[in-house]
């Protein structure tokens, strides 16, 4: 089963012991500069200047990317904060808890203990942005400005279904640097990234690195105290970048801006089987941050939109089980949710099974091949389009393959219930 780690990083110490809160960063990778030709065969008595042009131009090139980032950290880190969070003794104890993030012993002491995160300044009115799981189960919650300001904040809301979080604190508007939002529709891969924010509680940290993939996704259902995926249906999320940022415990909450310094994904979890950066770090979308955050701010919840299906992507193997086209793509239907949108709409699940690579899996049920006309290679596509696309009550029209027949199913969106003990 796949791991995935969390990025709060939880310190198993009493209360008393308290300090100022301090950052979580991470780090993208390194620019490296060749060593510069040495010009030779110049006549002693010349006295004209030698240019190498190559290495004038290369000076030039590494000193315009040296301002930038420079430019960059001097724009954005002011938006950036540490989050400093007091979990109660009984979230220590439930699975839901942002407890033991990296399973750092077992079990958890009983009693009030300290974890630490990042965040970001959203507007003038007060409001933080991070992560569910870097508040989830808090008692109290202070914020740490780059200035070294620290002040109580309060838990505004928080959508678990996208790991969103807002917070606000009782600060001047004259002294709030809100963020500037990116496009991460725009985002490729091979861009630069860069990661501010406070790994391990080093505050203001700054990395670079690149984009390493797109359309990723990412298990909310995650269980705590181990870092698994919980038993039962889990709800991804859809659209996640990934990046070979050094995220780190802590950085829960950071932003990973463009060489624009805008905001283009909140950073959210890691896999590794270290507990630390392997390279691979997955980050949420601002897509999906600016449609969760204002609902947040405004209503205090956001409903997700749910079709009620649980299921995977075509491939060649499940193909050839069904007796499709090898090239089938589409998002196979596993299983159908009892009174569910899916259901009133006539969803079939699978009902058969058969052996691949050794192992049983579950086969021949509908093949959603598009969602209103937009083709689903994937069962990522399905989710992405629902949370970018859609809203609760909207009507889908879903073409599927059925017993390898191709039909029409018209759907009413449901909303997407939360996790128990959500």
């Amino acid at each position: 089963m796949k791991s995935y780690k969390l990025l709060a990083t939880l310190l198993l110490v009493p209360v008393l012991l308290l300090a100022g809160c301090s950052g979580v960063a991470a780090s993208l990778g390194t620019v490296s500069q060749a060593s510069a030709p040495v010009a030779t065969g110049v006549p002693v008595a010349s006295t004209a200047p030698v240019v190498n042009i190559q290495s004038s131009a290369s000076s030039n090139a590494l000193a315009t990317l040296q301002d930038t980032f420079e430019q960059i950290y001097t724009n954005v880190n002011p938006s950036v904060v540490n989050i400093d969070v007091i979990l109660n003794s009984s979230s220590t104890t439930s699975s839901q808890g942002q407890q033991n993030p990296f399973g750092f012993g077992s079990p958890v002491p009983q009693g009030p203990q300290e974890a630490l995160g990042s965040g970001f300044v959203w507007d003038t009115q007060g409001h933080i942005v991070t992560n569910n799981h870097v508040v989830d189960g808090a008692s109290k919650i202070t914020v740490t400005f780059s200035d070294g300001n620290t002040v109580d904040a309060t838990l505004v809301a928080a959508d678990p279904n996208s790991d969103l979080a807002v917070l606000q604190v009782n600060v001047p508007a004259n002294q709030l640097q809100p963020v500037q939002l990116g496009d991460s529709s725009q985002v490729k891969v091979g861009q630069i990234a860069i990661a501010i924010g406070n790994p391990y509680g080093l505050s203001g940290t700054m990395t670079e690195g690149i984009i390493s993939g797109l359309s990723r996704s990412l298990p909310v259902g995650l269980d705590n105290s181990t870092g698994q995926t919980q038993t039962g249906p889990t709800y991804t999320i859809p659209d996640i970048i990934q990046t070979d940022a050094a995220i780190n415990p802590g950085n829960s909450g950071g932003v990973l801006v463009n060489d624009q310094g805008q905001v283009i994904g909140v950073t959210a979890a890691i896999r590794s089987p270290v507990d630390a950066n392997s390279g691979i770090g997955f980050v949420i979308p601002s897509g999906i941050v600016q449609q969760v955050v204002p609902s947040l701010i405004q209503t205090g919840h956001y409903d997700h939109p749910w079709i009620g299906i649980s299921g995977t992507s075509m491939t060649y193997d499940f193909a050839q089980a069904m007796n499709l086209n090898s090239e089938q793509k589409g998002a196979l239907v596993v299983d159908v949710v009892p009174n569910s949108p899916a259901a009133a709409a006539g969803l079939q699940g699978s009902n058969n099974q058969v052996n691949i690579n050794g192992q049983p899996v579950p086969v021949g049920g509908d093949v959603i091949t598009a969602i209103d006309g937009q083709p689903v290679n994937t069962f990522e596509d399905l989710s992405s389009y629902l949370i970018n696309n859609t809203q609760v009550g909207q009507t889908v029209t879903l073409t599927i393959l059925r017993q390898g027949n191709q039909q029409t199913v018209k759907l009413t969106l449901g909303t997407l219930p939360q996790q128990p003990g959500q």
